[in-house]
């Protein structure tokens, strides 16, 4: 990930819910994950933008999964991290436990 580019709050949900989904990875369990984990509404319409900006990004892939009858013929995509996505993870998580150092205490009091 070059070191200009950030990841918004949404995007880093999407990739950590694509990472801990691994090839379960598709759009409705993707909101499902990010309703239950995040405690957050996720549209559709969100979502699919957030995927393709994370795609444009290089951070996420896709492949097509086959189609089964319950789907009409559709066939579904499975998303899943690059190289560069699961660095992108790292990076963030870098940075907020440095953020968080010496203030444990008054984000968790007793």
């Amino acid at each position: 990930m070059a070191p200009s580019s950030t990841l918004g709050e949404f995007e880093h949900l999407v990739l950590l819910a694509v990472l801990g989904l691994g090839d379960d990875a598709r759009a409705i369990s993707l909101r499902e994950e990010i309703a239950e984990k995040a405690e957050r509404s996720v549209t559709r319409g969100g979502l699919y933008t957030a995927l393709e900006r994370l795609e444009a990004k290089g951070l996420l892939s896709w492949k097509v999964e086959a189609s089964t009858p319950e789907r009409g013929g559709l066939p579904r995509r499975v998303y899943s991290l690059t190289p560069d996505g699961l660095e992108a993870l790292r990076s963030q998580a870098r940075v907020l436990q440095r953020m968080t150092q010496g203030v444990h205490d008054l984000l968790h009091p007793s």
